[in-house]
């Protein structure tokens, strides 16, 4: 196993990797845990959109609050799975440990651009011929190269980790499928530049580095894609550390940004009673119908600490639900397991998901909201790419120069900003009163 302790910073000669609080396997991910949290990125997280835009209130959800959440989330599916298999022993020993799962989770999300999904549209439709951009896959390329820790491999983080962190191990130009989309020609909605599920191009030697620990069968099975006429091609399969960290941020999503959905008052309850509550009704098995008045009252209630007692009782009914299946086709655990979850649970949290998505996400308050900031990067990259000499930052600039994909340099400078910053070099830019010479770009 210490070839997932293994950092890529190992093969060269002169480096000396020292313990971290313990000489013991679980001493290196504690020091991935630690570079992540103290990372520029993941602070950066607190002023990135997750639903509800920044600055609406202190109350709702940031990429990084979120964040929090899904690494609690996860790290009690560990424990929740170390009890069920206790005397499992294949079982105990791949499941991650609790500082393991806690660093995949926290830094799942380092790779969004600001303004959420608009934003990643945007710079994807803007970087499609230079190897395309997608908020997962940027993640791994801050963790693997532009993380502050080392010159060449950014933060630098263990084998495992990096694994756990790829939900979709695939290259962008491999699963890119616009062919048959329509509204491509639109100027005033992109969204047919929805990006696929992947790793960018330009990271291609970090995923082959996570993957060469497998042997030749597991790299190609575990990387083969789904070809799909009217749509991207997909990946297939997740590790197992990735699994739980999946469902950790499904339940995250679908039912805590639905308690920020019920505080703003954005759901009513005959929404509630039409599109929950009739619909759980057709599951004879399923647990939450027999408590269907406890969870419809607390949930709508004008109590805070009612409203989390509901929420809290659904994120442990979903938790006891999740179980560990096998992936006979694998021959390394970290292929061959995965977390899954049981029916009549898994069914109750796509509900939940998809009530946010229709009532929540797609509503034009919130869709206005995410296009003007679409438009902001737009804007920004466009002007960004026809005047890095004069608008660049000089060690910024300096990358520019030196790159070999210069897209890429500045597709990486504004998927680093946070809302705010965004916002404000829009002003600077195109606000004529607005700026100043001591702001910094």
């Amino acid at each position: 196993m210490n070839e997932w302790i293994q950092r890529r910073r190992s093969c060269d000669s002169s480096y000396i990797q020292k313990p971290f609080n313990s000489a013991t396997m679980d001493g290196e991910f504690q020091r991935d845990r630690a570079r992540v949290i103290h990372s520029s990125a993941f602070r950066r997280m607190q002023s990135k959109t997750q639903v509800l835009g920044i600055g609406e209130s202190d109350f709702y959800r940031t990429r990084l609050t979120h964040s929090l959440e899904v690494a609690q989330i996860g790290s009690g599916i560990c424990e929740a799975l170390r009890q069920r298999y206790e005397s499992n022993v294949f079982y105990q020993t791949w499941l991650p440990s609790m500082s393991l799962i806690e660093v995949i989770c926290l830094c799942h999300d380092m790779g969004h651009p600001p303004f959420g999904h608009g934003g990643e549209v945007a710079l994807n439709h803007r970087m499609d011929s230079f190897g395309g951009f997608e908020g997962n896959g940027q993640t791994l390329r801050i963790l693997a190269k532009l993380g502050e820790y080392s010159p060449e491999h950014g933060l630098d983080l263990t084998r495992r980790t990096l694994l756990g962190v790829v939900k979709y191990p695939c290259l962008y130009s491999d699963v890119r499928n616009f062919s048959q989309q329509s509204g491509l020609h639109l100027q005033h909605n992109i969204d047919a530049w929805t990006p696929p599920k992947t790793i960018m191009d330009d990271d291609a030697d970090v995923l082959n580095w996570i993957l060469s620990a497998f042997d030749e069968q597991d790299q190609k099975l575990f990387t083969c894609i789904e070809k799909r006429a009217d749509k991207h091609h997909r990946s297939i399969h997740k590790s197992f550390d990735t699994s739980i960290m999946d469902i950790a941020d499904d339940i995250a999503y679908g039912v805590h940004d639905l308690e920020d959905a019920l505080a703003m008052g954005l759901l009513t309850e005959r929404q509630w009673q039409n599109e929950i509550v009739n619909e759980l009704s057709r599951y004879d098995d399923c647990q939450i119908n027999d408590e269907m008045g406890f969870y419809s009252q607390k949930l709508f209630s004008s109590s805070d600490k009612d409203r989390k007692h509901a929420i809290s009782r659904l994120v442990a009914y979903l938790v006891r639900h999740i179980e560990i299946e096998e992936r006979p086709q694998f021959q390394h655990p970290l292929l061959r397991l995965k977390a899954t979850m049981a029916a009549p649970a898994c069914d109750v949290l796509e509900l939940f998901k998809s009530f946010i998505l229709r009532n929540v996400i797609k509503r034009p308050e919130v869709q206005v909201l995410e296009y003007k900031g679409q438009q902001m990067i737009l804007r920004l990259f466009d002007v960004l790419s026809e005047n890095p000499r004069r608008l660049l930052p000089d060690d910024v600039l300096q990358q520019y120069e030196e790159a070999d994909n210069k897209p890429r340099i500045l597709c990486d400078y504004i998927a680093q900003m946070t809302d705010v910053h965004a916002t404000k070099l829009y002003h600077k830019l195109f606000t004529p009163n607005m700026g100043s010479v001591f702001d910094r770009i």
